[in-house]
């Protein structure tokens, strides 16, 4: 999102600034990187003083750490939801790949923080990265395990494959100026990923029981 400078000494409720400033942050992390961003940047990017800033977030850290996990449970409910909205693995398949693709096409380029954070060597931000790669990944192996009647480990082997064929094409297709359209791209993707979870089919409620 553009445009997230308010009028100095504007008012705003608590709720409203703290959403402003999370705005002006994942545009100027998105722009420069954890370690080359300025709490100045956010400030002027914002249209608040330096001051007003610290009221609501102690350092830059706390304000990644914040953005990072609000972008992380985004993707986890994207790809959660994807799985639950159908029965149906073959649009299971095709919604989660979608899911990669509309999040990484979305407002602020809020992936980067998630798939190509500079901060990733620190503990909590790899655990908040982890923890929504792992929450993915549980997702989808939850309907595998159930429909294909494959045990948790295997499962979870064919969801690691699921998820990074979705991460990583959806990046790719990004950074290549979508050139492919995004529906066909999805399509693609999910066709391929499909002809492979395919080998596994559902099993009947007599045989899951």
């Amino acid at each position: 999102m553009t445009g997230t400078a308010t009028p100095r000494g504007a008012r705003l409720s608590r709720g409203a600034r703290r959403a402003q400033l999370l705005l002006a942050a994942r545009d100027v992390f998105a722009d420069q990187g954890y370690h080359a961003a300025a709490m100045d940047d956010i400030a002027e990017r914002a249209g608040v003083s330096k001051p007003v800033l610290y009221q609501h977030f102690p350092g830059k850290l706390e304000l990644y750490q914040a953005l990072l996990t609000t972008y992380a449970q985004e993707l986890v409910d994207r790809v959660s939801g994807a799985i639950e909205r159908t029965d149906d693995n073959k649009e299971r398949v095709q919604a989660a790949v979608a899911a990669y693709f509309d999040f990484v096409a979305g407002e602020g380029r809020a992936y980067r923080l998630v798939f190509e954070s500079d901060l990733r060597g620190d503990p909590e931000a790899a655990a908040v990265v982890e923890s929504a790669l792992d929450r993915c990944i549980d997702a989808v192996a939850g309907a595998v395990t159930t429909d294909a009647g494959l045990d948790q480990d295997r499962a979870r082997l064919l969801a690691v494959g699921l998820v990074g064929l979705s991460q990583v094409g959806a990046q790719f297709w990004l950074d290549s100026e979508q050139r492919v359209p995004r529906d066909e791209a999805v399509a693609l993707m999910a066709s391929l990923a499909w002809r492979g979870i395919a080998g596994f089919p559902k099993l009947t409620e007599a045989e899951q029981a």
